[in-house]
């Protein structure tokens, strides 16, 4: 992740702190989150070898994907 750097006090030059990150969004349902999960290892799942694109789920989205994963219901 990227940290944006700020002038932190127009009365100390050359001091800065870390500037507000941008908001991190679900990549399955698009609403911001103020943490993401990503499974990439388990028994029987392994999305380390395979190439795909990598995405990144809110609590909810990752917590109905791991249930759908787990029971092998496709949604």
């Amino acid at each position: 992740m990227e940290t944006h750097m700020t002038e932190a006090d127009p009365d100390r030059p050359g001091v800065s702190e870390a500037a507000p990150a941008p908001p991190l969004v679900c990549d399955f349902c698009g609403r911001e989150a103020t943490t993401v999960r990503r499974v990439a290892l388990d028994r029987d799942y392994d999305r380390l070898q395979k190439p795909h694109a990598v995405q990144y789920a809110c609590e909810a989205c990752s917590e109905a994907k791991e249930r759908r994963r787990l029971t092998g219901d496709p949604g």
